[in-house]
């Protein structure tokens, strides 16, 4: 573990340091990262990562494991809001349901005589209360 730490560490500063090349007096050719006398800076590329088909057959496996859980969180969050349109809808209408009876007045149904039968005090009393805890449970 430690070592990976220092790997961690030192790899940024390697990928960024100078490379110089020099001979010495003996002809044996050096390299470093300090520069000498003599000594001509080089440039060090990077390999390139040559990928089989079994690594590429995993990110691609990997692409569509991702594709699929962002396509399943856009069509949750699409739900959510339209349970969230659908609830406001709601609450809209048992707040304008509330105000009428709130309002005052009598209220009446219509039998199937086509005549209207006007509502008792408590029962207009049971209406308000039963929209207000309708009010109070889903739009709270």
């Amino acid at each position: 573990m430690r070592h990976f730490l220092l790997c961690a560490v030192l790899l940024p500063g390697m990928a960024t340091a100078e490379i110089y090349r020099w001979t010495d007096a003996n002809g044996q050719v050096h390299f470093g990262e300090a520069p000498q006398v003599g000594a001509v800076q080089i440039e060090v590329k990077p390999p390139v990562a040559q990928h089989d088909a079994a690594v590429a057959e995993r990110q691609q496996r990997t692409e569509r494991f991702f594709d699929a859980r962002r396509q399943e969180q856009q069509q949750a969050s699409e739900k959510a809001r339209e349970q969230q349109a659908k609830t406001a809808q709601e609450c809209q209408q048992l707040r304008e349901q509330f105000a009428v009876l709130d309002h005052g007045g009598r209220y009446y149904k219509t039998d199937a005589q086509g005549e209207m039968q006007y509502y008792s005090d408590k029962e207009i009393d049971r209406a308000r209360s039963q929209l207000k805890a309708r009010l109070t449970q889903r739009c709270n």
